[in-house]
């Protein structure tokens, strides 16, 4: 029996582990290969509250293991029993840069930004803009085997100064 188009893309999409090309360069983003828990926090700019929500988010090797790629999902607003993808990044280490290439391409929300992201402190910091053109700031921070927390910080004066905007703490599921 012959596998349907789905099926092939998945093989041909998600690889087994990293690229032997760059082993090292890939345990930037590689270590948060598995699947997550998310406890997130959103600050709607407009009513100044914030809302809080979970996500299952998980990453994997794609691209021949050249990449890391994420998928958030969350319960949909309208029925809670189904689950709906909010979005994707796509992470591609760029050798003549010397730092990561991160897209996040939030589709349901009409949501797209481009990053450039390098090892910071004990965590990634990925600086990019958003769809608006706003700078923003991404960070993942106290990452150890079984936890992470994210943070996204925007601004709106050219980045002297930056505002959070939206944090998650997240608990491995799986490897």
């Amino acid at each position: 029996m012959s596998e349907n188009s789905n099926e092939t893309f998945a093989r041909a999409l998600v690889a087994s582990g990293p690229t032997p090309v760059r082993p090292q360069r890939m345990h930037l983003f590689g270590q948060l290969v598995g699947s997550w828990k998310a406890e997130c926090r959103f600050l709607d700019e407009e009513s100044g509250a914030w809302s809080e929500f979970t996500y299952d988010w998980t990453f994997a090797y794609t691209i021949g293991g050249r990449a890391v790629q994420d998928v958030l999902v969350a319960p949909s607003a309208s029925d809670p029993a189904v689950l709906e993808t909010k979005g994707t990044t796509v992470r591609v280490y760029d050798p003549v840069l010397g730092a990561w290439r991160v897209n996040w391409f939030g589709a349901v929300g009409n949501d797209f930004c481009t990053l450039v992201a390098t090892g910071h402190r004990d965590g990634i910091r990925q600086d990019g803009t958003q769809t608006d053109g706003r700078p923003i700031r991404w960070n993942f921070s106290e990452i150890t085997a079984d936890s992470f927390q994210w943070d996204g910080w925007v601004s709106d004066d050219e980045g002297r100064t930056w505002w959070l905007e939206q944090h998650m703490d997240a608990t491995r599921v799986s490897s």
